[in-house]
C-alpha cells in the first residue's frame, strides 16, 4: 500500500509529456504578452503560480492592457472558467474515495489538459491518487516555468508568432485528442465537431461557435452509439 501511494514519477512524466510540451511555449508566450500588457515579471509569474488558467490569464492581461477595472477582470474570467464546473462533475464519481485535502489538490490544479488525461486514465481504472496529483504538479511546474521564460524574455521578444508559439495550443490539444479515439463513437464525435466548427464559420457564425459545433457532436455520437448499443438494432 505504501508503495502505490509513492509518486510514480517516470509514469506520470510520460503522460504528461505533450501537456509539458504545449504548456512551455504557450506559458513562455503568455509571458511576453504579460510584459507587453504592463506586468512586472514577478506579477505575471504570480499569476500563473495562483491562477494557472491559460485562457483566463490570456483574457485578463487582455483586458488589463484595455484599462478594464478590476471587477470586469474578475467577472470575466470567472465567466470563462465556468466550465470547471461541469469538468469537475465529470470526474466526481471517480474520486468519492479521496479526502478534501486531495480534491482541494486537484481542483486547484485541474485545466482543460488535465481534465482531457484524466477522463481518459479513469476510465481505465488508473485512479491512484500520487500519480494522479504528481501529473497535475508536472503540469503546473510546466506552466509556471514557460510563464517565467516569457516574462524574462518578454523586453526581448515583441512577436511570437513567427517563432510558432501560437500553434503549440492547437497541436498540444490534438495530441490529446489522438489517445482518446478509441471507439467508433469519439472518432463520429471529433470528426463531426471540427466539421460543424468549419462549417459555422464559413456561415458567419462567430458567438459560441466551439460550444454549438461541441455540443451537437456529442450528442450525435451519443444518439447514434445508443442506437447501435439497443437490441433493435442488431441483427
Amino acid at each position: 500500500m505504501e508503495y502505490q501511494q509513492r509518486p510514480q514519477w517516470g509514469q506520470a512524466l510520460r503522460q504528461v509529456a505533450p501537456i509539458v510540451l504545449g504548456y512551455v511555449p504557450v506559458g513562455f508566450a503568455y509571458g511576453v504578452l504579460a510584459r507587453q500588457a504592463g506586468l512586472d515579471p514577478a506579477a505575471a509569474i504570480l499569476m500563473s503560480v495562483l491562477v494557472f488558467a491559460g485562457s483566463a490569464q490570456f483574457i485578463a492581461i487582455s483586458l488589463i492592457s484595455t484599462g478594464a477595472s478590476l471587477a470586469t477582470i474578475a467577472a470575466t474570467t470567472f465567466v470563462v472558467n465556468l466550465r470547471h464546473a461541469l469538468m469537475a462533475a465529470a470526474l466526481a464519481p471517480y474520486l468519492r474515495s479521496w479526502s478534501w485535502a486531495r480534491l482541494a489538490a486537484f481542483a486547484a490544479q485541474l485545466t482543460d489538459e488535465t481534465f482531457a488525461l484524466h477522463a481518459h486514465r479513469f476510465a481505465q481504472s488508473a485512479r491512484g491518487a500520487a500519480e494522479t496529483l504528481t501529473i497535475n504538479g508536472i503540469a503546473h511546474t510546466a506552466w509556471c516555468l514557460g510563464s517565467a521564460l516569457g516574462a524574462v524574455a518578454g523586453g526581448l521578444v515583441h512577436d511570437v508568432r513567427p517563432w510558432g508559439l501560437d500553434f503549440a495550443l492547437p497541436a498540444m490539444f490534438l495530441a490529446l485528442l489522438g489517445a482518446q479515439l478509441g471507439s467508433a463513437a469519439h472518432i463520429l464525435a471529433a470528426t463531426s465537431a471540427a466539421l460543424l466548427t468549419v462549417l459555422l464559420h464559413a456561415w458567419g457564425v462567430s458567438q459560441s461557435v466551439i460550444l454549438i459545433a461541441t455540443i451537437t457532436a456529442a450528442t450525435v455520437a451519443l444518439g447514434v452509439d445508443t442506437w447501435k448499443r439497443s437490441p433493435s438494432s442488431l441483427p
